[in-house]
């Protein structure tokens, strides 16, 4: 355990006094926060990720359409 000495509006520490574990509820908030944002992350670069593939796909699709189409007898 670290000791970790924080400053918080007044609302939230006062809100905070109707929890008897301070510390645990603190951490568990903490952890939860840190979770959503790693996940907000994960789910950003997977986006971008398959927006960059799809556009890869589109312009390999392409290619391949016009090299297709020029075997094809008219």
């Amino acid at each position: 355990m670290k000791r970790l000495n924080i400053t918080l509006p007044e609302k939230v520490a006062e809100a905070l006094e109707a929890y008897e574990n301070k510390s645990r509820f603190i951490a568990e908030a903490v952890i939860e926060k840190i979770k959503k944002d790693k996940k907000t992350e994960t789910d950003t670069l997977l986006t971008e990720g398959y927006k960059n593939e799809n556009s890869e796909n589109k312009q390999i699709n392409a290619e391949w359409e016009n090299a297709t189409l020029e075997s094809w007898p008219e």
